[in-house]
C-alpha cells in the first residue's frame, strides 16, 4: 500500500522536510520531540488560543501544497485531474482518509483501462499478420484462405481481466479452423485467470474442430496461470524462445 498507512504522518513529515531533515536521524529526533511535547506540555497546549493553532495549520498548509505540480498535473489529461480534483477536494471538506481511499480506487480504475488499452492481437495466415486495433478489421483475414495451414495470434501486453474481453473478442473470430493454430504470448509480461479462461474457451473450441493448438514463448508466470485453468500439455504443446548469438530470437 506504499505511503496510505503513514498517510497521518504526512504533515508532521513534510514540515520536518521543509526545516531541513533529510536523514532518519532528523526523523528520529522529530518524533522524539512530539512524544517529549505531549508527555510534558500537552497540559499547556490548552492554553494556546485556536486561532493562532489555525494560522500555524494554515501557513503549513500552504508550505506543504506543490503548487507547480498541482498546475502540472491539472493540465496533463482529464483523468489525472480527475483523481487529483476529488482526492484534493474529499481531503479538505469530507476527511483525509476517505480522499485517500477515493483516490487510490479512482487511480485503479484508470490505471486497469490504460493497461488494457495497451493489449493489441496481431492473426493471420503462417507470416502474414494483421494488427487489428490499427486496422479495424472486423475480422482476421488470412489471404482469402484459412482452412488449412497454420493460423497464427500475436499477443502482446498484459493480459489481465481488463483487456480480457477485448482478446476473447478477436480470438473468437475464426471462422473454419485451420490445421493449427498458434498463440505467440512471447509479448505478454503476465496474465491472470480471467484471461487465462478466454484463452481455454478459445482452445476448447479449436480442439473440437480438430485444430492443433500450439503456445510459444509463454513466461513463467503466464505459464502458471494457464496451466491452473487447464491449459496445458495434455491439451496444447509448449515452444520456448532461445536466444542465439549473432542469429537473434528463434523458437526452440
Amino acid at each position: 500500500f506504499g505511503g496510505i498507512c503513514v498517510t497521518g504522518t504526512i504533515a508532521r513529515t513534510a514540515t520536518n522536510i521543509r526545516a531541513g531533515g533529510v536523514t532518519p536521524v532528523a526523523g528520529m529526533f522529530h518524533a522524539a520531540f512530539v512524544l517529549l511535547f505531549m508527555l510534558v506540555a500537552a497540559p499547556l497546549a490548552s492554553y494556546i488560543p485556536l486561532a493562532a493553532l489555525a494560522g500555524v495549520l494554515a501557513v503549513v498548509a500552504w508550505n506543504m501544497a506543490e503548487k507547480a505540480a498541482f498546475a502540472a498535473i491539472l493540465r496533463h489529461s482529464r483523468a489525472d485531474s480527475l483523481v487529483l480534483l476529488s482526492t484534493f477536494l474529499l481531503v479538505v471538506f469530507e476527511d483525509l482518509m476517505v480522499g485517500i481511499g477515493v483516490g487510490v480506487v479512482l487511480g485503479s480504475l484508470i490505471f486497469m483501462h490504460r493497461m488494457a488499452n495497451i493489449v493489441t492481437v496481431e492473426a493471420g495466415m503462417d507470416a502474414g499478420l494483421v494488427d487489428y486495433d490499427e486496422a479495424g478489421h472486423d475480422e482476421p483475414q488470412a489471404n482469402g484462405k484459412r482452412d488449412g495451414g497454420t493460423f497464427h495470434y500475436k499477443i502482446t501486453g498484459p493480459l489481465f481481466f481488463g483487456a480480457s474481453s477485448h482478446v476473447a473478442t478477436v480470438l473468437d473470430r475464426v471462422g473454419p479452423f485451420p490445421e493449427r493454430i498458434v498463440l505467440d504470448l512471447a509479448g505478454v509480461p503476465f496474465a491472470d485467470s480471467s484471461a487465462a479462461v478466454s484463452l481455454k474457451a478459445m482452445i476448447d473450441k479449436a480442439l473440437r474442430h480438430g485444430s492443433a493448438v500450439e503456445i510459444r514463448g509463454a513466461g513463467r508466470q503466464v505459464r502458471a496461470v494457464l496451466g491452473h485453468e487447464g491449459i496445458d500439455e495434455r491439451i496444447v504443446s509448449f515452444r520456448e524462445i532461445a536466444q542465439k548469438p549473432g542469429k537473434g530470437v528463434v523458437w526452440g
